[in-house]
């Protein structure tokens, strides 16, 4: 097979090196091209661009692959944990006993944050919405270690800049629940895991401890490794091209924060609930909306149903619909909107229209179940996500900077008006 493809144009030949990735995966380098040719590319919305190499994440939308560092995610959704998939994530291996204990130690000791964040939180409308209080907190987290700004920290630095923002991001997600339902904020509680901990700032008081169930917890950290990384999607992209002028973590990480924040990324599984919501408020009829959602001349779309990566069924709702299942026995929880999801989720798995077209439940149709199961309001749905995604934000910041990547350029093709004389305004 050819290691170059050719481009001709004008008479003159091109050759376009072909690389190949470890999956044999294979992509055009057009790195040059403008140089030699006086082209460029176009690809709106960058569907066919790749920007990057990266050794992070394989996923293969057509057979339902998704592995982190090689492994799938089946296997670390069923025997890891949230914070060893993280390390796996950022670091490239999974740790030994040793530093897994390690890091399970640094995180915890860092969960806590400076009491001048309280004074932060208090500048904020308590109708606030909460992705925008973490955004403003992660941001400022630079000014509370201003070291973070240089670009030439070390090794062990920069891992304590990581540390601390995993550390501190449950904390800062908690407060900023407690701000717009206006309660008293809870400090971290260090003999808790990291999902057990965060549960608790997010639903306890200060006068009164609350007991974490186990199920509840283990759900959260199976959703929190499954939304762990993705690859290069709108806020991952924003995390590397901004990091890319050397912005510190911090800076960077909040980017693909209030990338996230758009309902057409991160929004999706609150859409899910204000999809049952609204089926509820018109009486609860199933049927009617499937059949809706069938009608190619009625605007309605089943909210949660397909993805526009997978082409078969997302890898990871097979793994959090027993999950969802798991929370939803335990808690008994008696919710009308919960029951129409239910029942949509069986009726589309078994109709022949949404098994043809593969339109099956993914990752948030069951996310905004478990959620809304725990009580966690709709606006917090993408705060968790955010939480959930961290450690991919991290590891492809991280890998972008050891690789000493340009600074993002994209160019442009300009279709504006041509050159002009100006007129003065008393001659218009």
């Amino acid at each position: 097979m050819s290691d170059f493809a050719e481009l001709h144009y004008e008479g003159n030949v091109y050759k376009l090196p072909v690389v190949t990735g470890s999956e044999e995966e294979r992509a055009l380098d057009i790195s040059k091209l403008r140089g030699q040719s006086g082209l460029i590319t176009i690809d709106p919305g960058y569907k066919n661009t790749g920007s990057t190499q990266s050794a992070i994440t394989f996923l293969d939308g057509e057979k339902g692959i998704l592995r982190y560092r090689g492994y799938p995610i089946e296997q670390l959704a069923e025997k890891s944990t949230f914070l060893e998939v993280a390390y796996l994530i950022i670091f490239g291996e999974l740790p030994t006993q040793e530093e897994y204990k390690q890091w399970s130690s640094d995180i915890t000791y860092h969960t806590l944050i400076h009491e001048d964040f309280k004074r932060i939180l208090e500048g904020f409308p308590s109708n606030a919405h909460p992705m925008g209080v973490l955004s403003s907190l992660v941001t400022s987290l630079t000014a509370f270690y201003p070291e973070s700004l240089d670009p030439t920290r070390s090794a062990d630095e920069v891992r304590m800049n990581i540390i601390r923002l995993l550390a501190k991001m449950p904390t800062l997600a908690a407060w900023a629940y407690k701000n717009e339902i206006g309660q008293p904020i809870v400090y971290p509680k260090n003999s808790l895991d990291y999902c057990g901990n965060f549960l608790r700032m997010m639903f306890g008081t200060p006068a009164e401890d609350l007991d974490i169930d186990p199920t509840v917890a283990a759900a959260l950290d199976k959703l929190l490794i499954l939304h762990a990384e993705h690859e290069q999607n709108c806020s991952t992209s924003t995390v590397r091209i901004v990091g890319s002028s050397h912005a510190s973590l911090y800076a960077s990480v909040s980017a693909g924060i209030n990338a996230l924040w758009g309902p057409l990324h991160g929004g999706a599984n609150q859409a899910v609930i204000d999809m049952l919501e609204a089926i509820k408020a018109d009486g609860g009829s199933v049927d009617k909306y499937l059949a809706k959602a069938k009608d190619k001349e009625d605007p309605f779309r089943l909210m949660g149903f397909g993805h526009r990566v997978y082409k078969n069924f997302d890898p990871r709702a097979r793994i959090i619909k027993k999950a969802a299942d798991d929370v939803l026995g335990k808690l008994g929880v008696n919710d009308p909107v919960l029951d129409i999801a239910k029942k949509l989720e069986m009726a589309a798995l078994e109709d022949e229209y949404f098994v043809e077209r593969k339109l099956y439940p993914n990752v948030d149709f069951y996310s905004g179940i478990i959620y809304r199961a725990l009580g966690i309001p709709t606006n917090m749905f993408t705060v968790m996500f955010a939480m959930g995604r961290l450690p991919g934000w991290v590891a492809q910041w991280r890998e972008m900077r050891s690789n000493n990547e340009p600074i993002g350029r994209p160019r442009q093709v300009y279709t504006g008006e041509n050159e002009r004389n100006y007129v003065s305004i008393d001659q218009r």
